[in-house]
C-alpha cells in the first residue's frame, strides 16, 4: 500500500536557546543536551498520544539519528531504538537534521527491520530526493544493518564500535 508523500523533514536542534524544533516548526523545550564529539544527545518531554517522552542521538558521521520513545500505557511497540537515516550536522549551538526516509527498528537482541522503503522510492520519483542522497541512505541503512546485527541486535554496542557510546536517561 503507498504511502501518501511527505516533505523531507527536517529539524533544528538550539542548545543554547534549549529548544528542539519539529518539522511542522512547533518549538518545544529540550529538558537535557549533551553535546559530544561524535553527536548531540537530546532529551525532552512530549505531548504526543503515544509517547510522553523522547531521547534522541543525532550522530553526523554515520547519517543517523537513533532515538528512544518512552511510550505510554497501551501504546507500546515491539522496539527498543527507533533510528533515522538522513543528514545531520552543526552550525554553532545549533543542530540540524534532514531525514532521508529510511528507518531503522531494532528489538534488542531480538532483530532489525527497516521500513519506509515505499517512501524513499517515491520521495526520488517525485523529485524530492536526488539519487545521490538516496544512494547514500541506502548504503548508511545496509552498513548499520549489518553493524547492528553483528553486535546481537544491539545499536548501543554497534554505536559504540563506531566510536559513538550513547547514554540515555
Amino acid at each position: 500500500m503507498p504511502h501518501r508523500l511527505h516533505p523531507i523533514k527536517v529539524e533544528r536542534f538550539d542548545v543554547t536557546a534549549r529548544t528542539n524544533t519539529d518539522p511542522k516548526g512547533t518549538v518545544r523545550p529540550v529538558e537535557h543536551f549533551r553535546v559530544r564529539p561524535w553527536g548531540l544527545y537530546m532529551g525532552r518531554p512530549a505531548d504526543h498520544p503515544q509517547f510522553d517522552y523522547l531521547e534522541s542521538w543525532l550522530l553526523p558521521s554515520l547519517h543517523l539519528r537513533a532515538s528512544i520513545f518512552h511510550f505510554r500505557p497501551g501504546h507500546e511497540r515491539d522496539q527498543d531504538r527507533y533510528v533515522d537515516v538522513g543528514i545531520f550536522w552543526r552550525d554553532g549551538d545549533v543542530w540540524h537534521s534532514r531525514d532521508h526516509y529510511l528507518d531503522l527498528v531494532v528489538s534488542t537482541g531480538r532483530g532489525t527491520r527497516v521500513e519506509d522503503i515505499d517512501e524513499l522510492f517515491a520521495a526520488v520519483a517525485a523529485g524530492v530526493l536526488d539519487t545521490d542522497d538516496a544512494e547514500r541512505a541506502v548504503a548508511t541503512a545496509l552498513t548499520a544493518v549489518d553493524g547492528i546485527a553483528s553486535h546481537g541486535h544491539d545499536l548501543d554496542a554497534w554505536l559504540a564500535s563506531q566510536g559513538s557510546p550513547v547514554e540515555w536517561r
